[in-house]
């Protein structure tokens, strides 16, 4: 029968998803500060990037993606285009601030109106 499961190996097990699971729950979470010394010690080419990514537990692939990055937005800033695209982070932490801004400037006006409400009546009557 072989490794696979009755199904032509379209399903997993129970225990490979658990030992799945497992695994990309304790891969190497990188800070952009951890990410950049990589970078920039795979640049130095003091040790191989096989060396490195050993020492650093992670993934030979992860860490040329990581130099490709690094070293596109560096051509880019250094070419004047700092434009970049918002994460989904940024953007909601962006609506908040906006809803927050509105609902100031909704409360700053609504007070201004009633600040010359008050003013004028007493003036229309005398």
């Amino acid at each position: 029968m072989g490794r696979f499961s009755p199904n032509n190996g379209t399903k997993r097990s129970h225990g490979e998803k658990v030992v799945k699971d497992i695994r990309r729950a304790a891969r190497k979470q990188c800070s952009a500060e951890e990410k950049i010394q990589i970078v920039l010690d795979g640049l130095k080419a003091e040790d191989s990037i096989a060396e490195l990514c050993r020492r650093e537990s992670i993934a030979q692939s992860l860490c040329y993606g990581w130099s490709k990055e690094f070293l596109e937005d560096g051509k880019k800033h250094l070419a004047g285009d700092t434009a970049r695209a918002a994460t989904s982070t940024e953007v909601k932490d962006l609506r908040w601030d906006s809803r927050d801004l509105k609902e100031v400037v909704a409360e700053r006006a609504l007070e201004l109106r009633l600040l010359k409400k008050s003013r004028i009546a007493p003036l229309g009557d005398a």
